[in-house]
């Protein structure tokens, strides 16, 4: 949409962009010499080329005090606005309401849901259709994660089924941090990092069913609005709400996340300041059950109640105020299709789009956009390679987010894996032998091992009578049982995977052993020999 300077209700021809005027003459007050004549040209120039619109953005103007912006309709918007502006003015009936939207950060994309189980995303600007979907189940919220084509491949292809998320609500994705929150009707808030697909944290409300959930943008501080009209702030490190108030929330993103409205099923909205929580800074109330509330990227608040749509605009809506009247309205548009679902602002437009019963309404409200925008953060101009680059380079900052911050210039740690088990030598981890280093990480399969010297110190321990052996007699009788099948085979299936076969194998050898060892005691009186039981025909053997 054009620059909102440029919406002028009252005007009735549009100017010719700065960059197609031809070149400015130089200016009259300077001397008629080339290179003072060349400097102001210079300047001028310079002036004009600027690319960031300082200037206050415009909104509509009334010529006289009698008259009022929120008696302008659509129609004379329209009719005033440019020719690209006015695309953004339209109505999509459609079957299986109620409808809820969400732009992508760059508001050149838009996905649509419907209860019934209609899905679809779709470049706004040139109407290009990327997927629709006929799911056939209830649909409650739709979001994009990183960028418009993280959804469904684009092609309507299941990339991913969440199950951890139970009956969810509504969804906010934190673009930073690459974490998708959901909450639901058990009141659990989960929140899934997408790019490693894990649970990183899951808080429990104990506050019943949620239906509301905003993010903060500047701090990535979630709000929930629970059904017993209780508003609660999260976080992912913290198992409990870092502040508890009443009634339902949005944030406003213009002051940096500072000011917060909240409505409830009395219809009372209440703008609240986030840095002092002792009372509201404006309160009104409306008419037709709950409000559903958004905010604009310039401070203008979207009120949908009822059957019509009301806009306000700062310094009103955030100037204390004693009396609990409504703030001056800027712009009104009834809607006759009820119920109002949801209320979403364009990012870097002029535009408000509602979803209801029979569809969406997107209408034109002048000079609630930003005209500026942060190409690497969002470009609503961007194309493939720029959206790639765009998406490494925010997964690069998500990782950054989670590095600790005394790292960077510290000194390694010294490893604790520098000496062998029984720590009797100092040798590096790296060098200590392979089984060595599996009992350090515990990772060896103790079952694998059959020490034969130990069997054959069993075997010995009623021979008290023997002689001490030479070094050639301790070898030949240590190789005395490695001929043997069952040793061959136990060496075979010597591997870094367990085989419940070889487990078997080797337990039923260390039961012989232990059953060998037992008789030899008993043959030497060392201990009693057990006496038979009627009741042994009912052990297993």
């Amino acid at each position: 949409m054009a620059p909102v300077d440029a919406l002028f209700v009252k005007a009735q021809t549009t100017t010719l962009p700065k960059s197609l005027r031809p070149t400015a003459p130089p200016p009259d007050n300077v001397p008629k010499h080339k290179h003072a004549a060349h400097a102001a040209r210079s300047k001028a120039l310079v002036e004009d080329a600027e690319l960031l619109l300082t200037s206050e953005a415009g909104k509509m103007q009334v010529e006289t005090e009698l008259e009022r912006t929120w008696r302008i309709g659509q129609d004379d918007i329209v009719e005033s606005a440019g020719q690209e502006a006015a695309k953004g003015r339209r109505e999509l009936k459609l079957d299986g309401g109620p409808y809820r939207s969400r732009y992508s950060r760059n508001g050149r994309h838009l996905a649509i849901v419907g209860n019934m189980g209609h899905v679809a995303t779709f470049d706004w600007q040139t109407g290009t259709m990327h997927a629709e979907l006929q799911l056939q189940e209830t649909c409650r919220d739709i979001t994009f994660l990183q960028d418009q084509s993280f959804f469904a491949d684009r092609n309507g292809v299941e990339l991913h089924r969440l199950k951890a998320h139970i009956e969810p609500t509504r969804l906010e994705f934190l673009p930073h941090h690459w974490l998708l929150a959901s909450v639901g009707n058990n009141g659990f808030l989960k929140y899934q990092d997408t790019s490693t697909g894990h649970i990183v944290a899951e808080h429990r409300t104990k506050l019943g069913a949620c239906h509301t959930l905003a993010q903060n943008k500047h701090n990535a501080v979630l709000h929930l609005g629970h059904s017993n009209g209780v508003v609660t702030l999260w976080t992912p490190n913290i198992p409990h709400p870092a502040v508890q108030i009443l009634g339902t929330s949005r944030v406003d993103p213009s002051s940096g996340g500072r000011y917060m409205a909240t409505s409830g099923q009395d219809g009372v909205v209440k703008v609240w300041d986030c840095r002092n929580w002792k009372g509201t800074v404006r309160e009104w109330t409306t008419r037709g059950g709950s409000p559903e509330l958004e905010w604009s990227a310039r401070g203008a608040l979207g009120v949908a109640v009822g059957g019509s749509v009301n806009v306000y605009t700062k310094p009103s809506i955030q100037t204390p105020h004693a009396a609990k009247a409504p703030p001056p309205l800027y712009l009104t548009h009834p809607i006759p299709h009820r119920p109002l679902t949801s209320v979403r602002f364009c990012p870097f437009q002029d535009i408000l789009t509602i979803g209801h019963n029979a569809g969406l309404s997107s209408i034109l409200v002048p000079g609630v956009g930003e005209p500026n925008f942060d190409s690497t953060e969002a470009d609503p101009f961007e194309n493939k390679k720029a959206r790639r680059e765009r998406e490494v380079k925010g997964l690069l900052d998500k990782d950054m987010i989670s590095l600790d911050p005394d790292f960077v210039g510290a000194l390694a740690p010294p490893t604790k894996l520098t000496t062998a088990v029984n720590d009797t030598h100092d040798i590096p981890f790296a060098r200590l032998p392979r089984l060595e280093r599996l009992r350090i990480q515990g990772k060896a399969d103790e079952t694998e091992l059959v020490d034969d010297d130990d069997e054959d110190a069993a075997e010995g321990d009623g021979d008290k009578n023997d002689k001490p052996q030479s070094r050639a007699e301790k070898e030949k009788r240590k190789m005395r049982s490695k001929g043997k099948s069952l040793k061959r085979y136990l060496r075979k299936q010597r591997k870094n995977v367990i085989d419940p076969t070889a487990v078997a194998i080797r337990a039923k050898s260390e039961k012989q052993r232990e059953e060998k060892r037992v008789a030899k005691a008993i043959e030497n009186g060392q201990i009693e020999a057990r006496k038979p039981s009627a009741l042994d025909r009912f052990r297993r053997p």
